[in-house]
């Protein structure tokens, strides 16, 4: 099994770290040719207002978003749940629009904003969510399912076969995220 996770900014390599640590092949996805031959996709943290543009210049937009309509198993962290997102509430923008869902940018605030705690994901107890100027889901569309909440918002999302967290499990020691990834 091949995992494309996406090189273009951002916090990829933890990623690459975390996948590979369960035995999974990793390349790095930073122009259209990387894609070719990929089983799943990774699109990370970052600045996705930077990673939008990128996917645009590197000819990897298109490519992507066909992949993913068509069912790729898709993780997406942060800047990368953003990507995804049908709507932005603060934000006239919009990306790869796969998802259901309308998103708030930064809306735990700034850097100062961020935090750390432990709760329950996609069934996993007392799991570690680390929280880096995150957005957070303000609501979801058919089909979309709750799979975190923190705060009284929803952090994380399971819809067909993509994943998307406001939080960062490649930040951290528990690989349960990741595996749960790579067996769908």
């Amino acid at each position: 099994m091949k995992i494309g996770v996406f090189a273009l900014q951002g916090a990829f390599i933890e990623h690459i770290n975390a996948l590979k640590r369960l035995g999974a092949d990793c390349v790095e996805i930073r122009n259209s040719d990387d894609i070719i031959g990929v089983d799943r996709l990774v699109l990370p943290g970052g600045e996705s207002t930077v990673q939008g543009k990128l996917l645009h210049k590197t000819g990897l937009f298109e490519k992507t978003k066909d992949l993913i309509d068509q069912g790729m198993p898709t993780l997406a962290t942060c800047a990368g749940l953003i990507l995804l997102a049908s709507s932005l509430s603060n934000d006239e923008n919009t990306y790869l629009s796969t998802l259901p869902m309308t998103v708030k940018r930064n809306a735990f605030g700034r850097q100062l904003g961020s935090y750390e705690e432990r709760g329950k994901v996609l069934g996993f107890e007392d799991f570690p969510m680390v929280f880096i100027r995150a957005p957070y889901i303000e609501n979801i569309g058919d089909g979309v399912e709750r799979i975190a909440e923190s705060k009284g918002h929803i952090v994380g999302v399971k819809y067909k076969s993509q994943i998307a967290l406001s939080f960062h499990p490649e930040l951290t020691d528990d690989l349960r995220l990741h595996e749960y990834f790579l067996s769908i």
